[in-house]
């Protein structure tokens, strides 16, 4: 994928007419990341916007413990550390591929030089930041009310929903240990190891080495009681 396909296919630039995305193309750099590669860690400086052309990338944050959560999932199309990007503050969050990653890059100067030149860009940034947001929001809540059970399937469900997951064939094509889910639902490998085999005697999910497959969507719906 080109540097103005990616433009093209992201939200955050929708809006930009061909010739603007023509030029800020040709403002893009390219990194490429190795599986298991922190791209940036919480408290770094935050000058580069990140446009994902292919593989995947987890945020996370780590509690004053060491324990480590994780936030959200990107993917191709995807563009992430806008945040601190935007108001020229440290990273929120840390990011790490969890797969092989090649990027398109843009730093704060060009950025906020087009965003001088297309104001009707800040809509689509405001847009992005909304759904983030509520994203964040429903994920705060699930924490608070849930309990591992409740969190652990709403988990599942919204990565195999992030990861495209066919509607015959609901595998979520992501290598996920317990201690991955664990990160993903702010508890134990113990008492995600109890919830996946409750979830596969229900007959909800299989689980085949570090692939899950959701067999049952309303079922494991269910399972997400407030």
């Amino acid at each position: 994928m080109s540097a103005g396909e990616l433009l093209r296919k992201s939200p955050l630039f929708a809006g930009l007419s061909e010739e603007d995305l023509v030029v800020l193309a040709g403002c893009l750099g390219r990194r490429v990341f190795g599986r298991g590669v922190i791209i940036f860690h919480k408290d770094s400086p935050g000058h580069t916007l990140y446009l994902i052309e292919s593989g995947r990338v987890r945020t996370f944050i780590l509690s004053d413990s060491g324990q480590e959560i994780s936030l959200s999932l990107f993917g191709s199309g995807d563009a992430f550390g806008e945040l601190a990007f935007l108001d020229g503050l440290p990273r929120s969050v840390g990011a790490i591929a969890i797969e092989p990653v090649v990027t398109f890059t843009l730093t704060r100067e060009d950025f906020l030089q087009c965003l001088n030149q297309h104001p009707l860009l800040a809509q689509s940034i405001l847009q992005v930041l909304s759904i983030r947001m509520r994203y964040l929001s429903s994920f705060i809540e699930n924490l608070a009310f849930l309990d591992v059970n409740g969190r652990l399937a709403s988990r599942l469900l919204d990565l195999a929903d992030r990861c495209g997951a066919q509607a015959d064939n609901q595998e979520i094509p992501l290598d996920l240990t317990q201690a991955d889910l664990a990160s993903w639902v702010a508890s134990t490998r113990e008492s995600v190891n109890k919830a996946l085999n409750k979830f596969r005697d229900l007959g909800l999910i299989q689980v085949n080495g570090r692939r899950i497959t959701i067999q049952d969507r309303r079922g494991l719906q269910k399972q997400i009681v407030m």
